[in-house]
């Protein structure tokens, strides 16, 4: 029995080698055991600067989910004090910290929502050890994230 198959435009073989390649691509690194940098930022506000915060926190965020070496960067208020925050960065290596630091929208960031602190952020870094993949942090592709 033979398998014979039509000739495919040159387009469509190259669809097809990218798919492959990225459907491949994102198998591996989707199961490939990871040590990324998770750090809390803990942030309490002043109250009646808690949705001026909210706003800032969520355009950083937006910007800040989109740099390479930045895995989440999830914005999270406490139910029972909403002067309260805890961002959630979760990096893919060490020199990613230094280098969100420098980015347009953080400094734009830092700069607006330094006279709503309460107190000084604090902050508290750790290890992953669940989920031990990338797959279990990292935003798929193209997401929607609101």
């Amino acid at each position: 029995i033979f398998n014979i198959q039509a000739p495919r435009c040159k387009l469509a073989q190259s669809i097809d080698k990218t798919f492959l390649h990225k459907s491949a691509s994102n198998r591996r690194t989707m199961s490939t055991s990871v040590e990324y940098l998770c750090v809390h930022v803990f942030v309490t506000c002043k109250e009646g600067t808690e949705d001026a915060f909210l706003e800032a926190s969520l355009a950083n965020a937006r910007e800040s989910s989109k740099e390479e070496g930045i895995s989440r960067f999830d914005v999270i208020q406490q139910n029972d004090d909403p002067t309260k925050f805890v961002l959630v960065e979760v990096y893919k290596n060490g020199d990613a910290p230094a280098k969100h630091k420098e980015t347009a929208h953080y400094l734009k960031w830092r700069e607006t929502v330094a006279d709503m602190m309460a107190v000084p952020r604090s902050a508290i870094k750790y290890k992953n050890h669940f989920p031990a993949v990338s797959g279990g942090w990292d935003y798929p592709e193209g997401a929607s994230l609101e």
